[in-house]
């Protein structure tokens, strides 16, 4: 296990030194507001709007599918059988970060939309959701991850090229818009996006900001957002990473301003697994 680093402590750490500072030898260090932690694997944290409660950071996570596989671990799987944390199930899939994949139904097992992978189908079908994170190629050409967006085009046909299918609420546009209605309602948020090499990014606030103001602030920073979708609030919304000595994991708040103890059990999540020999356990 790598060293547990609290969020401000790692944001300062980004604050006083250049990023390359702060990479191991073996990883060069990325452009922008990204620290390397690994080869393929950065971690930025980033100021989101001004606020008054918790951290007021954005962390993302920037996963290159050139060396990462993108995985679908499910509660309903054979072989499972129980939800557990992200951090529990990165570490039972010897990942190297985790998120949440999606909203789910209260049987606590099964997604609100579309969900399947190469292995198993957690929820076969479409619901009116916009968005589809497509991961595992069938088709030779493909790109590796792509956000389909059901506004921009078919998701029979565009969903035809991949294994694996998650359906969630759309944030940003294929046209690199932000979609979510303004609200007043302010929770934690979890979401996926891509940018524009087509690199994944598992991004975690935990400050109860509205949805809208968090895409208008992921937008406006240098990460180059393309398309994002939410994967879940409130207390549930959690992230995890681990690499290059640095392990991080962050949990939302509860709808009541709340922390709670403990990473709460969740039925289905995103995991980035490295192409050959894993992270130490």
């Amino acid at each position: 296990m790598g060293i547990v680093i609290p969020a401000l402590a790692i944001a300062a750490a980004l604050a006083a030194a250049p990023a390359a500072a702060a990479a191991p030898p073996t990883a060069p260090a990325p452009p922008g507001p990204f620290a390397a932690l690994e080869r393929g694997l950065d971690l930025a944290l980033l100021p989101g709007p001004p606020t008054d409660d918790g951290d007021g950071l954005i962390a993302v996570v920037r996963i290159d599918p050139a060396w990462f596989t993108i995985e679908l671990l499910n509660a309903s799987a054979p072989g499972e059988g129980r939800p557990r944390s992200v951090r529990d199930w990165a570490f039972r899939a010897v990942a190297s970060a985790a998120i949440n994949a999606s909203l789910y139904q209260g049987d606590w097992r099964t997604a609100v939309g579309l969900m399947r992978s190469r292995r198993h189908v957690n929820h076969a079908r479409v619901s009116k959701d916009r968005a589809v994170l497509a991961f595992d190629p069938l088709e030779a050409g493909a790109p590796p991850v792509r956000i389909i967006d059901r506004d921009a085009e078919e998701l029979e046909t565009a969903g035809k090229a991949y294994a694996g299918l998650v359906q969630s609420i759309r944030m940003v546009s294929a046209r690199r818009q932000g979609v979510w209605a303004p609200s007043e309602r302010r929770f934690s948020s979890a979401a996926v996006g891509v940018d524009g090499a087509g690199r994944l990014l598992f991004i975690h606030a935990r400050s109860p900001w509205p949805v809208h103001e968090l895409v208008a602030a992921l937008l406006a920073a240098p990460i180059d957002l393309r398309q994002a979708m939410y994967v879940e609030g409130g207390a549930e919304a959690q992230l995890y990473v681990r690499g290059g000595g640095t392990e991080l994991s962050r949990v939302g708040a509860s709808d009541l301003g709340l922390s709670l103890p403990g990473n709460l059990p969740v039925p289905n999540v995103l995991a980035a697994v490295r192409k050959g020999p894993g992270p130490a356990r």
